[in-house]
Parts: C-alpha cells; structure tokens; sequence
C-alpha cells in the first residue's frame, strides 16, 4: 500500500509541476518533495495521528525541502513549494462538502467545510512556519558573522 502512496503523490507533485510550468530538470524535486511531504501525513495518520497536525507537519517537511532545494537547484522557492503541497491538498473533501451542500445536507456539508478550513489553513501553517524559521536562520547567521 505504500508503495502506492509513494508512486502516485510523486505523480500528482510532478504532474502539477508540468501544468504550473516548472523548469524540466526540477520536475523530480517536484515529484520527490510532494511525495516525501505526502508520505509523512500519511505515517503520521497511520499512527493515529489527527489529520490536521499531520497536514502541518508534511506541509513544513514540503516547506523545508523546497527551500533547499531551490538553493541547490538554483530555482525559485515556489516552484518547489507549490509542486510540492498539491497532494495534501484536501480536494476530495473540498468536492464532498460541495456536494452535499448540493444535496441540501447542510450539517454534514457544514462540517466537511469546516474540516477543508482546518486542512487549508494547516497548510499555510506549515509553509508560514518552515519560512519563519528560514528568516530567523538567517537573521542568526548573518548577525554571528
């Protein structure tokens, strides 16, 4: 089962790569930090683990990985980043509150909403917090100089 976790997240991070027009040679990084981002979530709720935290965790494991690979790979952070989170991105939950709403099932499509809120802003949580403490490494580094 995980190496079915492994295979399709490095396809879906490097699939999104090539329709947001990441350069050709960063396409593995792409694929590889989506899967290593994904792969963490996924251990993390296998161990019981609360999707929420999870989602943060793999969100600044995308973060980190991304901000050294655009120093080794000499690309812009964003093209990793982005590549990157697209497989915790909570879109089948998105689809299913959208659907229930649709279906006039208010209180589950209310709470599926609110569990795509949580996810969401899990992300920006990870990627926020991964850049923080980038900053603080630098301001850090550069006042011990």
């Amino acid at each position: 089962m995980i190496v079915t976790q492994l295979i399709t997240s490095f396809i879906a991070a490097a699939g999104f790569g090539v329709l947001f027009n990441a350069p050709r040679k960063a396409l593995i990084q792409c694929g590889l930090i989506g899967m290593l981002g994904w792969i963490l979530y996924y251990v993390l709720v296998l161990g019981e683990m609360d999707v929420v935290p999870a989602t943060v965790f793999g969100a600044m494991l995308v973060a980190v990985l991304s901000q050294l690979s655009s120093k080794i790979f000499k690309k812009p952070v964003i093209v990793f980043n982005v590549s990157g989170i697209i497989p915790l991105v909570p879109g089948g939950v998105a689809y299913d509150a959208m659907r229930h709403f649709v279906e006039n099932d208010y209180f589950t499509a209310v709470q599926l909403s609110a569990k795509v809120m949580l996810l969401a802003g899990a992300i920006a949580i990870g990627l926020m917090f991964s850049e923080v403490a980038n900053q603080l490494i630098k301001k850090i580094n550069s006042a011990g100089a």
